[in-house]
């Protein structure tokens, strides 16, 4: 295991501040800082802002000049090696006749892991690897599940009082957490390629779920699941730019009709008549979406939950009580054993106003893709 130095883990650290930079803006790519060190001073550093615009690399040795030359590059990435929108960063760097580069994580890329590092092998390039290798893959853990696994990282935002209610007996559900919870969604809105919700959240609330509050260039795509195709022409969120409707059956004869409109639509039924989950992720993961935010009822989050489909929770508890009769937050069979009941590990907690964030995973992974 290479020992890396307390300026090592300095410079890292000031390459994954400025991989930050593009949390909102980077997709479908990963979100990627460089810093170039010579003589213990940073005289270079960038970050991938856009795809299509320059990788950080480029930036940061168009930054450094000549004194890239003998230096040190700290990237949170492997640099890449194919031709792809841009250059091969592996290229520039060969060019720019560095010493050593230092990298946080492999490219997850099973068709190109590694070779970017070899390049650079090959070239007399002093390559290390795995430097803050964890905060590196948080980072971008959607484009590695799409690289990996060809899915999205999906994560299922609820918003629920102490007793576990998602809403009334009779629907409604506006509003059970305060401003300042309601706030930290969009930066996770922001964050995300797509927006989920299911037929049941449009009747009842017309949701726009668009991202508000933040100046961000891009809104996410909007995806509804919606079996029998019952969304109103007049729902709010059918004026985003970017609105993909999955269905099982055009009961309501709205598909024409929606389709002049603009509005993309998918059919894909399961088995059982309605949408088959998993077949729309796979869609999302065709059309190079990296993170999904499930922002449904206790349906569609419930099928989700019952396919082993949700990477993560975002949960939001309000302190009040709504009563045992309303809307949970998963529709599922009831469990008869101990040992049927899933497990969280959380990983963060936090007070949002009077409210309370958790971050959660299941404890236990079961999913083979």
């Amino acid at each position: 295991m290479t020992d890396f130095t307390p300026d090592d883990h300095l410079f890292m650290a000031q390459a994954l501040r400025l991989a930050q930079q593009g949390l909102f803006t980077t997709m479908p790519n990963p979100r990627v800082g460089c810093v170039i060190v010579k003589d213990g001073k940073i005289v270079g550093a960038g970050a991938h802002l856009r795809a299509g615009s320059p990788h950080a690399e480029v930036h940061a040795l168009k930054q450094a000049g000549a004194m890239a030359k003998g230096a040190t590059v700290y990237v949170t990435l492997e640099p890449c090696s194919h031709h792809g929108r841009t250059p091969p960063c592996a290229e520039a760097v060969i060019k720019a006749g560095v010493a050593t580069v230092i990298i946080a994580m492999q490219d997850p890329n099973p068709l190109v892991s590694g070779r970017g590092s070899t390049m650079l092998q090959a070239s007399g390039i002093r390559v290390l690897t795995g430097l803050m290798q964890q905060q590196a893959e948080a980072l971008n853990a959607g484009f590695i599940k799409r690289m990996k696994h060809r899915m999205p990282l999906v994560r299922s935002k609820i918003a629920a009082s102490l007793d576990g209610q998602t809403a009334l007996s009779n629907g409604i559900s506006q509003w059970i957490t305060g401003a300042a919870a309601r706030t930290d969604v969009q930066q996770w809105r922001a964050q995300s390629c797509a927006i989920m919700t299911g037929i049941g959240t449009i009747l009842q609330d017309n949701p726009s779920l668009s991202v508000r509050e933040l100046a961000i260039e891009r809104q996410p795509i909007c995806v509804i699941v919606d079996s029998q195709l019952r969304t109103p022409l007049d729902a709010k969120l059918l004026s985003n730019p970017q609105v993909l409707i999955a269905f099982a059956t055009d009961s309501q004869h709205k598909a024409a009709q929606l389709t002049a409109m603009g509005i993309g639509l998918i059919c894909i039924p399961d088995a059982a008549g309605k949408v088959c989950l998993k077949s729309l992720l796979s869609h999302l993961v065709s059309i190079e979406v990296n993170e999904v935010m499930v922002e449904g009822g206790e349906g569609l989050n419930g099928g989700l939950m019952a396919l082993d489909l949700i990477d993560e929770f975002i949960l939001y508890y309000a302190p009040i009580f709504m009563g045992s009769i309303g809307k949970g937050m998963f529709a599922l069979p009831a469990l008869q054993t101990m040992e049927a009941i899933v497990s969280l590990d959380v990983h963060d907690v936090r007070q949002f106003g009077s409210d309370i964030r958790l971050l959660a995973k299941c404890a236990i992974q079961k999913r083979a893709h």
